[in-house]
C-alpha cells in the first residue's frame, strides 16, 4: 500500500491506445465506491466516457480553459507553462468523471449539518481510492483541472444539482516517472513534511518522536555560507569565457554569488521571479511625519491587487508574480484574489510612546516572512524580491537604520514622499526622540523591531531569512528593504550570502544601509516609491548574470585564440 501511495503519479504524457479490459475497470471502480464518505452519504456518481465525439467536446473546453489561463499568467511562469501538458483527453480510452451530490441523504446526512462542503470532499476520497487502484493495475491517471464547471455539466448533459469534482483520464502508460512532471519541469516543488505537521497547536511543528521546532530557530539551521567548490568554479568559468577576465564587472559577481547559492556551476537561471509586497501601518503616523493619510496604505494594496501600481507595470514587464500579503494593515481588507490575509495585529504602536510591538507579534511577523518565502520557493520561484507598503514606513526604517549604523537620526531620515523642511524636521525629531526613549541593544534584532516595528519590516527580514535557508536568492529594494537586511544581518549574519541589492533609493539612509551590509546595488535611477520597483528593475540584471555563464561559449569551444 506504502509503495502504490508512492508511486501513485498525476500522468499526462506517455499513454498507450491499448483498452482497459471490462475487469480491471471494473475493480478500479469498486474500489472508489469503497471510499469512505461523511455520514456514509456516498455522495460520487462515476460517468464511464469512451466517446470520442465527447471527448473531443471536452478537448476543446479545457483547451479554451487552458488558453485563458496561460494569458493571465506573468512571462516567466507563462515560458513554464508553454512546455507543460495538461490533459490527456484524446490520448486515453477511458475518462472519467466524478460528482458529488450535495443533496443525496436529505438535508439531515450525518456531518453536513454545520458543514455542507463534505460531499465534495467525500467524492474527493473517493478519485483518491480509484487513483491507488488504478496505479496498482499499471493504469496511468490524470487529473484535468482546466474546465469552467457549469460548461462541463452542460456538455456532459449532467443533472444541474451535481458538482463535479474531477475529470480523470485513465490508459495504460509507457512507465510511470520517478517523481512529479511539475516537479521534473520545475513548475513546483514538494513541500517538507516538517513544514507541515504541527504538535498539539498550529505553529508547533514537530514530526512524531520530535521536540516542537520553533519556526526561526528551524529556517536559522538552513542558513550556510556560499559554496566554495561551487564558487570556485564560477570564477574559474569566467577566465574561460570568451571574454575579457573582468569585462562583465558586477555581473560576474553575482554569477559567482549566484553559483555559490545555489551549489551549482553554472547556476539555474532565477526565472520565475516573485515580488513579495508586505503592507502594514505605523501608529507613529499620528506624529505628522508624512503628508499622506494612513488610509492611503489599504488603498494601495487595492491597487496592486487591481494591477493599477507602478510596480504592477514592471512585474509585468519583467515577467515576475506580484504576491501582496496584509501583515499589519490597520483597516480589515475585503478577501481579494491575489492578497495573502497574515494580520498579525492592525498597524502598530507609536513608538514615541511606548513598544510598537510585543516580542510575540515581532516573532510572529518574522514568521509571516519566513512562511511566503517557504510557499513561493515551493511553487517553483527561483528568486525573491522584496516589496513594501506602509505609510510613515520611511520614518520607522530611518530608526533602524540609526540603530545598526550607529548614525545621526539626521543623516539617515530622508524625505519619503516628499514632505517639506517643517515635516522633514519633525520627522528626523520623532527618531531621535524614539531611539533615546527605547535604548535599543542592537545585539537584540527582536528587542530592536518591538522597539520601532513595523510589521513589514519584521516580514521582509523573514523572507530573507527564509529565502537563504532555501538557497534562494533575494533581491532586495530601497530603504525599507535595506533597514529589514539589517536586523536579518544582526539575526543571521550569512543570510548575505542570498541578497543582492537591487537598486541604490534617493533616501539617505538607504546609502548607510547598504554601506554597511557590504552591498553594491546593481540600480541607481534616483528611485524612492518602494512596492519592491528598484528590485525589479534590476530582476533581468541578475538573470541575465545567470544566463550568460550557462550561455557564452569558452575560448576553447568557441575556437577562440587566448590573449598572449
Amino acid at each position: 500500500m506504502h509503495r502504490v501511495i508512492r508511486d501513485r503519479r498525476d500522468i499526462r504524457n506517455g499513454f498507450r491506445s491499448d483498452p482497459i479490459p471490462h475487469e480491471v475497470l471494473l475493480r478500479v471502480l469498486e474500489a472508489a465506491h469503497t471510499a469512505p464518505s461523511v455520514g456514509h452519504s456516498q455522495p460520487w456518481d462515476f460517468v464511464v466516457i469512451r466517446s470520442e465525439e465527447t471527448r473531443r467536446t471536452m478537448h476543446e473546453l479545457a483547451t479554451r480553459q487552458r488558453d485563458a489561463y496561460a494569458k493571465s499568467l506573468p512571462k516567466g511562469r507563462a515560458k513554464q507553462f508553454k512546455q507543460l501538458k495538461v490533459e490527456a483527453i484524446l490520448e486515453t480510452p477511458v475518462n472519467i468523471v466524478v460528482t458529488a451530490d450535495p443533496t443525496r441523504g436529505g438535508r439531515h446526512t450525518l456531518g453536513r449539518h454545520t458543514q455542507p462542503q463534505m460531499a465534495p470532499y467525500s467524492s474527493a476520497l473517493a478519485v483518491e481510492n480509484l487513483w491507488l487502484a488504478a496505479r496498482a493495475e499499471g493504469l496511468g491517471v490524470g487529473w484535468v483541472s482546466f474546465f469552467d464547471e457549469r460548461e462541463m455539466v452542460r456538455a456532459l448533459g449532467l443533472p444541474d444539482h451535481l458538482e463535479v469534482v474531477a475529470y480523470l483520464c485513465v490508459g495504460y502508460v509507457d512507465e510511470f516517472p520517478e517523481e512529479p512532471e511539475l516537479m521534473k519541469t520545475g513548475w513546483s516543488k514538494r513541500r517538507p513534511l516538517s513544514w507541515v505537521v504541527h504538535e498539539e497547536a498550529y505553529g508547533r511543528r514537530a514530526l512524531p518522536g520530535e521536540d516542537p521546532a520553533d519556526l526561526l530557530q528551524e529556517t536559522l539551521k538552513g542558513i550556510r555560507p556560499l559554496d566554495a567548490k561551487a564558487l570556485g568554479e564560477a570564477w574559474e568559468r569566467q577566465k574561460r569565457m570568451t571574454k575579457p577576465s573582468g569585462a562583465l564587472g558586477m555581473l560576474e559577481i553575482i554569477s559567482a554569488q549566484l553559483s555559490g547559492l545555489s551549489r551549482k556551476c553554472p547556476p539555474p537561471i532565477p526565472e520565475p521571479a516573485a515580488v513579495a509586497i508586505f503592507a502594514g501601518d505605523h501608529g507613529v503616523h499620528a506624529q505628522g511625519v508624512t503628508a499622506w493619510p494612513q488610509e492611503v496604505t489599504a488603498q494601495m494594496v487595492a491597487n496592486f491587487l487591481g494591477g493599477g501600481a507602478v510596480c504592477n507595470a514592471f512585474a509585468s514587464q519583467v515577467g515576475a508574480e506580484v504576491c501582496v500579503v496584509d501583515v499589519g494593515v490597520a483597516s480589515e481588507l475585503p478577501n481579494t484574489p491575489g492578497l495573502l490575509p497574515r494580520k498579525v495585529r492592525p498597524g502598530t504602536g507609536d513608538f514615541t510612546a511606548g513598544p510598537a510591538l510585543t516580542r510575540e507579534e515581532v516573532l510572529r511577523a518574522v514568521e509571516v516572512g519566513i512562511e511566503t518565502a517557504r510557499d513561493l520557493v515551493a511553487a517553483g520561484n527561483k528568486a525573491l524580491l522584496t516589496g513594501e507598503m506602509g505609510i510613515a514606513n520611511t520614518t520607522v526604517s530611518a530608526a533602524l537604520i540609526s540603530v545598526y549604523t550607529d548614525a545621526d537620526p539626521a543623516e539617515v531620515t530622508g524625505r519619503g514622499t516628499g514632505i517639506n523642511d517643517e515635516m522633514h524636521a519633525r520627522k528626523v525629531d520623532v527618531v531621535r526622540r524614539g531611539l533615546e526613549l527605547h535604548q535599543p541593544d542592537p545585539a537584540d534584532p527582536i528587542g530592536v523591531l518591538s522597539a520601532f516595528g513595523g510589521l513589514e519590516h519584521a516580514a521582509m527580514a523573514g523572507l530573507l531569512l527564509g529565502g537563504a535557508s532555501l538557497r534562494t536568492p533575494v533581491i532586495l529594494d530601497g530603504v525599507s528593504a535595506g533597514a529589514a537586511a539589517l536586523v536579518a544581518r544582526a539575526i543571521a549574519p550569512e543570510v548575505l550570502a542570498a541578497c543582492i541589492a537591487g537598486h541604490r533609493s534617493a533616501e539617505p539612509g538607504h546609502v548607510a544601509a547598504l554601506n554597511k551590509l557590504g552591498l553594491r546595488p546593481l540600480v541607481d535611477l534616483d528611485l524612492r516609491l518602494g512596492e519592491g520597483t528598484g528590485a525589479l528593475l534590476a530582476l533581468p540584471v541578475v538573470q541575465s548574470a545567470a544566463r550568460a555563464m550557462h550561455e557564452v561559449a569558452t575560448f576553447d569551444s568557441a575556437g577562440v585564440t587566448e590573449k598572449s
